[in-house]
């Protein structure tokens, strides 16, 4: 690129996920024929988000501020006796899409990474294990990504959980090893969940 602007933009979408040098180029050509109103809105809304989100108090699902919890822990028609384990808002959103799942959810913000220097300290599991205990939970479903991490953590946290007798499941494998519940089709994750295995 020519433009030192346009190659500062480029730059700064490739730190985007899924976004390689190509995908950020052609981002980049697209935003500059954009209007300029637009272009302000989009700057405006990537701007503000931080400032505008934050964390649900119970399921740290990100809500917008001025809000303390998420419409779906307010909501009596949820079946609060059921927690999935997502590691992110993401995870939740791509569950939420499938439309098969009834119940709450609980937001770990990472996974447990040795590697990554991630442990089960930097991840929201007390919270978790508080509100197994707080609450009459009957079974807490583990949507973890199919991975090593995903799969640590899935086993820490039936470890955690085994003291209090609450049923402790994961999804069926019907996702990819590897793959991540937004670039998955809704069926396999109503599926996963439906025929979900103990854990």
């Amino acid at each position: 690129m020519s433009s030192k602007a346009m190659a500062n933009l480029k730059e700064s979408l490739m730190k985007l996920p899924g976004v390689g040098e190509k995908t950020a180029a052609r981002l980049a050509y697209h935003i500059v024929e954009m209007k300029a109103e637009d272009v302000e809105n989009l700057a405006y809304a990537i701007k503000n988000i931080k400032a505008e989100t934050h964390s649900c108090a119970i399921c740290f699902n990100t809500i917008d501020i001025g809000r303390d919890i998420c419409e779906i822990c307010a909501s009596d028609k949820r079946d609060g006796q059921t927690i999935c384990v997502v590691k992110d808002s993401k995870d939740l959103d791509a569950i939420e899409r499938a439309g098969f799942y009834t119940g709450k959810y609980h937001v770990t913000g990472g996974l447990i990474s040795p590697m990554a220097g991630v442990t089960q300290e930097d991840i929201k599991l007390k919270e978790l294990v508080q509100r197994v205990y707080n609450n009459d939970i009957h079974e807490v479903i583990i949507a973890l990504e199919p991975n090593v991490e995903g799969t640590a953590t899935a086993h820490f946290i039936a470890k955690l959980l085994k003291p209090f007798g609450v049923k402790v499941t994961k999804l069926a494998q019907g996702m990819a090893v590897g793959a991540d519940f937004s670039g998955t089709d809704s069926v396999t994750i109503a599926r996963a969940i439906e025929n979900r295995v103990p854990i």
